[in-house]
């Protein structure tokens, strides 16, 4: 599609990103894969792919490639861990107290509300198709304007909900794909510990259906706010 690559161009010039945005589509069950994807020669997870793809790399991950049982069952691949759910998983990591505390955050977590097999997650100027997510892993200044752009036409305040635990899958793949909203992370554990996501960075994920909006107030922004804001 010609015009993700415009978009992603957009996004990467006038916003100077550090890395390609990256385009997040959950394949259902009963849904063709996109053509042109490869399966990883090994088993990956969820935050693993996103930050590969906003490296430039393409993955096809069926359910079996999956190497995250969190990440996985948030977004449909499988049923959720009685570990994960009764807290005991979570809470031998050493963040929370106990597996109540664990248990307690995972009871308040959002899942995707349908059956997966799948995934494809690449750079979205690479994307042959119609993501369900647009994901941007970037510096405060730079996640910051989705703020602006979001409230440009209709004011208001921005909410956001996250957690010490899955950025990539939860906070922002699955969250804006059941609010239709775009949520922010500052980072999880698991991203910090198994992807090459920077001190400084955060992530947002975008509903596909907000780009071409968001696209349209870069245009506008280029020549007016930008040129009065600290920008580097």
């Amino acid at each position: 599609m010609s015009d993700n690559s415009v978009f992603a161009e957009k996004f990467k010039t006038i916003l100077k990103l550090r890395h390609e945005p990256v385009a997040v589509k959950l394949v259902k069950k009963d849904e063709e894969y996109p053509a042109g994807y490869d399966a990883p020669s090994e088993q990956m997870t969820h935050c693993q792919a996103v930050m590969g793809a906003k490296n430039g790399n393409s993955y096809k991950i069926p359910a079996a490639m999956q190497s995250c049982n969190v990440g996985a069952s948030t977004l449909g691949m499988i049923p959720k861990p009685e570990k994960v759910i009764s807290g005991e998983f979570h809470a031998n990591i050493g963040i929370h107290e106990s597996p109540d505390a664990a248990k307690a955050m995972i009871a308040a977590a959002v899942d995707v509300p349908f059956e997966t097999q799948g995934e494809v997650v690449c750079p979205l100027k690479d994307a042959n198709f119609i993501p369900d997510v647009v994901v941007f892993v970037d510096i405060p200044e730079r996640i910051y304007w989705f703020e602006a752009f979001l409230t440009r036409k209709v004011g208001g305040r921005v909410t956001y909900t996250t957690a010490p635990f899955q950025c990539a899958c939860e906070d922002v793949t699955a969250i804006p794909i059941v609010s239709g909203k775009p949520n922010i992370s500052i980072g999880c554990f698991g991203c910090r510990k198994r992807t090459d996501m920077k001190a400084d960075e955060m992530a947002i994920g975008v509903p596909y259906s907000l780009i071409a909006e968001m696209v349209s107030d870069l245009d506008i922004y280029k020549d007016g706010v930008f040129l009065k804001a600290k920008r580097d």
